[in-house]
């Protein structure tokens, strides 16, 4: 069984920042892959991020990235150990709470979401990192410590980009941190395919398409890859599989550092009504009231069950050559629907009651799904349920000296939790503190990784490590997850579609020369 692990998440703030931007550029400069993603302040109109056209849906998103803000972003950084065994990766993971100077509308819903959760407002409004979104206004993105100056040292490390569903998070941060955005979409894919050279990877794509998981929302995915992977490590240590290892930060360091506990996936006992709902997509339109069980690792224990069983499989088979419906095409088990935007065996009144919610699941999975809480009617939001924001920053930073020593430790040394009666209702009110975004960057590059080294197996081992590197995971370079669509967006510069003016000028910037 998978082992407990804790995971170091080091907060930055703007009283900070400054004291950990050498770490920050320095984990980014040397890792093989970085992971990122960000807690917005909402959304808008959900039925227009799932408008049938493409375009019409990116005209949507870059609406909610201008009139909205990234209230914290997460990024982790994997570097690959040649000095250690196959597969074995140093992690280090910052989580960045951020003020934007400008205003911003921010949803009802993402407040109340993200308290629950634990984000902590005050402390955002007094020590949040200020930025400005759009284009360069103030100090220039290629020098000085401040975030846009960051998202430039990631461009100019030419890592593979990492993220979980991540088109919304990409045009929050082209708007945020790079520029305003273009207006058309194929202007977009062709600027980011040349800002990311070394590729972008979006691991709900890589689950459904690769993987092939029952579901694919953040932390099933990333459970089910931690229970695999340690099960390679425990059949005899011939399976390759994922090996981690964390700093240990030590001095004035380690005060900025949140210890997270992953606990491994166990036998549950007791409770074993599923919520199908949950189970599917992620989300429950009921939260902690549900009377069904939310727990994760109850839901991959009874999809594992439910797999191999050999009538179901059957079943499956039979059912994929008669063309009934999708669950068998990603051999899920009979009992869910995933990947689907509506249950369709609903009443109507019951599917126009849910189907702002499968929005939400679709589009922000498990660590914004609950947070994207729509009215009945899934409208999306409207005047009265929005707030225009205009911050201020706290310009009493306190300075911070000590650096902070740094040593490796590896996950196998981790503490484990003690077995609390009350465990499904830890599930529901999961206490993710202030370092959500971190975290889930964390889980997202757990999830590359382990597709990384299940891809070797299939034969990319005989590739010269250069180009297996370069390569990572071949199907699935650069092509973003569109919900509800079975082919996804491809992040390339095609022959009818030109880089935008804003990019073009960034990028002589950035590199000193042009593209």
């Amino acid at each position: 069984m998978a082992s407990s692990m804790v995971v170091p998440v080091i907060d930055v703030q703007n009283d900070t920042f400054n004291e950990l931007w050498p770490a920050m550029v320095l984990a980014i400069k040397t890792s093989s892959f970085v992971a990122l993603d960000t807690e917005l302040s909402g959304l808008g109109n959900r039925k227009s991020l799932l408008a049938e056209s493409i375009e019409d849906r990116y005209k949507a998103i870059c609406h909610a990235a201008r009139s909205r803000s990234i209230l914290s972003l997460g990024f982790a950084c994997y570097k690959k150990l040649d000095d250690k065994a196959a597969d074995t990766y140093l992690v280090q993971v910052y989580n960045l709470t951020l003020l934007c100077s400008e205003e911003y509308i921010i949803e009802p819903q993402s407040v109340q979401f993200l308290v629950q959760h634990g984000f902590d407002f005050n402390k955002q409004y007094a020590h949040g990192i200020p930025y400005c979104k759009g284009n360069n206004k103030a100090e220039s993105d290629d020098r000085g410590v401040h975030i846009r100056a960051l998202f430039t040292e990631l461009l100019r490390a030419r890592k593979p980009l990492v993220l979980h569903n991540g088109l919304i998070d990409m045009a929050f941060l082209y708007q945020s941190f790079y520029a305003h955005l273009p207006d058309r979409l194929t202007t977009f894919t062709a600027d980011l395919s040349e800002m990311f050279p070394a590729g972008i990877y979006d691991t709900k794509y890589v689950t459904e398409f690769e993987l092939r998981l029952t579901a694919s929302y953040l932390e099933y995915a990333y459970k089910k890859c931690k229970l695999d992977s340690s099960r390679r490590g425990t059949s005899g240590g011939t399976e390759p599989h994922v090996q981690l290892e964390f700093c240990q930060y030590a001095g004035q360091m380690s005060s900025y550092v949140d210890y997270r506990v992953c606990p491994a996936v166990g036998s549950v006992e007791g409770q074993t009504d599923v919520c199908q709902r949950f189970s599917a997509f992620g989300w429950c339109p009921n939260g902690s009231e549900c009377l069904l069980s939310h727990d994760t690792d109850l839901i991959i224990l009874q999809d594992e069950k439910d797999l191999g069983n050999k009538r179901t499989k059957r079943k499956r088979r039979k059912d994929k050559r008669k063309g009934k419906g999708e669950a068998a095409e990603d051999g899920a088990p009979q009992h869910k629907i995933p990947h689907m935007e509506v249950d369709l065996q609903e009443t109507p009144d019951e599917k126009q009651g849910a189907e702002s919610s499968s929005e939400k699941g679709s589009l922000m999975d498990t660590q914004q799904n609950e947070r994207e809480k729509t009215d009945i009617e899934g409208n999306g939001v409207s005047q009265e349920n929005t707030l225009e924001i205009t911050p201020t920053t706290d310009d009493n930073a306190k300075t911070n000296t000590n650096g902070g020593e740094e040593s490796r430790t590896k996950d196998s040394g981790s503490e484990k939790l003690s077995e609390k009666s009350s465990k499904t209702e830890q599930k529901k009110n999961a206490d993710s503190g202030t370092h959500r975004a971190g975290f889930d960057a964390f889980m997202t590059g757990y999830i590359f990784a382990h597709s990384c080294t299940l891809n070797k197996k299939k034969g990319v081992e005989s590739v010269e490590k250069e180009e297996e590197e370069e390569s990572w995971v071949p199907s699935c370079l650069n092509k973003v997850y569109l919900s509800g669509k079975s082919a996804p967006l491809n992040v390339v510069k095609s022959t009818f579609s030109k880089s935008s003016k804003a990019h073009v000028a960034k990028m002589e910037m950035v590199w000193g020369k042009k593209v």
